[in-house]
């Protein structure tokens, strides 16, 4: 497990951005989107689209993994 992060290479909406991450990090967001059938880049685009503009890109995908998990545990 690296617990630094690595800045990671997104596109959205046509342009190259990139975040960084953990790998734990990294691993469980291509998970979610190869679960839901997206590709990384539409599922960043859409976490993008949704987050407040004060929280940065790198924070609203941990959070949005973070709540990912938390639903399912709850089920």
């Amino acid at each position: 497990m690296n617990a630094r992060p690595a800045k990671r290479s997104l596109t959205l909406r046509g342009h190259r951005t990139s975040v960084s991450l953990e790998d734990d990090f990294w691993r469980a967001f291509q998970e979610i989107a190869k679960e839901k059938s997206l590709p990384i880049n539409a599922l960043a685009a859409q976490i993008d689209a949704e987050r407040d503009m004060e929280t940065g890109l790198a924070t609203a995908i941990r959070l949005y993994i973070l709540h990912h998990y938390k639903t399912r545990a709850s089920l």
